[in-house]
């Protein structure tokens, strides 16, 4: 029996990808021209992929990237003349705020502490904020933000740009994307792929963005900038020689996850995520970490530990070929972080709740 990884990410591959590498070291695909025939289709197959499987509307814009960190970048130099908006509950979002700050830029913050999520209620945006970056799942500390609250910043600042980082709710969320602008996600978690590719879609209202700061001389940095990567993906290419293999992977991965559904896949993330709440209630191993259910994340389940460490619970659990994830940063010995992709199937989180239940793991 070989290992199951139930980790936050980098997480277990879908169940399909071995076998869709094995074809693509037949065909040659690693070794391809990204400027060839073959690599435009590969390109458009993933495009169309993730756009049937997120049900992005065809005036949406998707590129690819090297990972979402990066995209954090690129929203800022090419989006941004001075300032941001972040809501920062953990050690990604924070990331992003940090970015803006060192990039010279006026970065605005609402904080609250790990585990908890925000009242949008009490929060006043500044006039002269240009973009609003949320992480719509924090991946350090389980917490979720919920669509409604997106929704509401919307109708309560509609001219600003709103950019979700998805890395780990994609593609769970399920999310208007009229009611966004820009939505981004790196594929080493929810998607179950090898890390190594970003994916970014957005609307063109960034498109007019970049567009103001380059008639204002303002630097948008060099490659990898919006105008660069529509220019080359209205040919199905990128600017620069792309994680060729990833793309590829991508575009298999949601040919497998759209014949299995959407809705299908997001009702068994829900069953699973009940099962992990359910247990990190009612075992006294554990409590959950996220307090209020409703900013409780259905895909990254965050517990305290109770009577033993992380390192010591995860050499219990490694017997039966099984990983999950320690705690983030200074949790990392006092949490556990128990993915709930759409990889990880129903039989595999039912077996990790009754080991612990069972009490194989005390």
């Amino acid at each position: 029996m070989k290992k199951l990884f139930l980790t936050p990410g980098p997480s277990e591959l879908y169940f399909t990808v071995p076998d869709h590498i094995q074809t693509a070291m037949r065909e040659g695909v690693a070794s391809i021209s990204h400027r060839s025939k073959d690599f435009e289709k590969i390109f458009k197959l993933a495009v169309d992929g993730v756009r049937t499987l997120l049900e992005v509307p065809e005036n949406y814009h998707i590129v690819f990237t090297n990972s979402a960190t990066e995209i954090w970048e690129r929203l800022i130099q090419n989006c941004i003349a001075d300032s941001s908006y972040h809501f920062v509950n953990g050690s990604f979002s924070q990331k992003f705020y940090d970015f803006s700050k060192m990039m010279g830029k006026n970065a605005h913050v609402m904080e609250v502490a790990l585990g908890q999520g925000f009242d949008i209620n009490n929060i006043e945006i500044p006039n002269e904020v240009e973009v609003i970056g949320i992480t719509q799942n924090e991946t350090s500390s389980g917490v979720a933000f919920p669509v409604e609250d997106i929704y509401q910043l919307r109708n309560q600042y509609p001219d600003k740009i709103i950019a979700i980082d998805a890395v780990s709710s994609v593609p769970y969320l399920n999310i208007d994307f009229q009611k966004i602008d820009s939505l981004y996600f790196s594929v080493q978690k929810g998607m179950g792929l090898p890390a190594g590719l970003g994916v970014w879609v957005f609307n063109e209202k960034l498109v007019e963005k970049v567009n103001e700061l380059k008639a204002q001389k303002i630097p948008i940095g060099t490659y990898h900038t919006i105008p660069g990567l529509l220019k080359m993906a209205a040919k199905n290419q990128t600017p620069a020689t792309p994680n060729v293999l990833g793309i590829y992977l991508l575009g298999k991965v949601c040919e497998d996850m759209n014949r299995r559904g959407i809705q299908v896949i997001r009702q068994e993330t829900n069953y699973k995520a009940a099962l992990l709440y359910n247990l990190f209630e009612s075992n006294n191993l554990f409590e959950p970490f996220v307090k209020e259910k409703k900013h409780r994340s259905k895909t990254v389940a965050v517990g305290n530990l109770i009577g033993q460490s992380a390192s010591e619970f995860l050499q219990k659990l490694g017997k039966y070929k099984m990983e999950v994830g320690k705690g983030y940063g200074g949790k990392k010995e006092s949490q556990i972080r128990i993915a709930n992709f759409p990889t990880h199937s129903k039989e595999s989180i039912e077996m990790l709740v009754d080991l612990i239940e069972g009490g194989k793991l005390i």
